[in-house]
């Protein structure tokens, strides 16, 4: 009995590991976020394995049922549409239960977009903080208040659809001149990453259409010391007048 977490690719169907095929040729039985995206991947890899739905609407139905299926000695394999499962995706739920059940958990190294967002966006890496997807209505505004004061770099996704209205917050919120990046449809045909100012972001994304799965990175605000710093020097450049 064991439950992998097997991350798949975010586009280019080729960022396959070697490793994660030979884990989905293994298994019992493989959980989808979405099993008609899944069984497009599972096609391209020649796999043939009974394909079972499990997201975020019917996880809480779902997990003690594919728990009995553990304990009965079943190997299952966790996959989302792309990427790490648990990270903006489903996963978070099973594996806690599986943790409490005392059965083996092994998630495998893989693709997931906010790695290659971030290192291609030139902002300090070192050190980050992954947001996933801000609440679309309540808690927002207090989310990006409690933001203010990050001095990290700082990680979103967005939809294509809200990409203009973030932009904005982020503007009004952090400054319209701080530095930031957008990336996406990353590893696909059509791959972007366009790096700038918020307000330079804002006007070159207001002039086009705007498609595919997205991350936002945004650089992190100055630390205390800095602050501090530049208030002396504008009181002194007050005092000079």
């Amino acid at each position: 009995m064991k439950l992998y977490l097997v991350p798949t690719p975010i586009g280019n169907l080729d960022d396959i590991t070697l490793r994660a095929v030979k884990i989905l040729q293994s298994v019992d039985a493989i959980l989808a976020e979405d099993t008609r995206t899944s069984g497009v991947l599972l096609r391209h890899l020649a796999i043939s394995k009974p394909l079972h739905s499990y997201h975020i609407f019917n996880e809480h139905q779902t997990v003690q049922r594919l728990i009995n299926q553990l304990k009965e000695g079943k190997t299952l394999a966790l996959v989302s549409d792309a990427g790490t499962p648990g990270i903006s995706d489903p996963g978070f739920l099973l594996v806690r239960e599986c943790i409490k059940n005392e059965i083996p958990v092994e998630c495998l190294p893989g693709p997931t977009a906010f790695v290659p967002a971030l290192v291609n966006s030139g902002l300090p890496n070192d050190r980050f903080t992954f947001e996933g997807f801000l609440p679309h209505k309540k808690g927002r505004q207090t989310r990006l208040g409690e933001l203010v004061t990050e001095e990290r770099t700082m990680i979103f996704y967005e939809s294509p659809h809200r990409l203009l209205k973030t932009l904005q917050q982020f503007a009004d919120v952090f400054g319209a001149d701080r530095q930031a990046s957008v990336s996406r449809e990353l590893t696909k045909l059509f791959e972007e990453t366009q790096r700038g100012t918020l307000s330079e972001l804002i006007t070159y994304f207001g002039q086009k259409t705007i498609k595919g799965e997205i991350v936002v990175c945004v650089q992190g605000g100055k630390s205390e010391k800095e602050r501090k710093k530049e208030s002396r020097y504008n009181d002194d450049d007050e005092d000079d007048d």
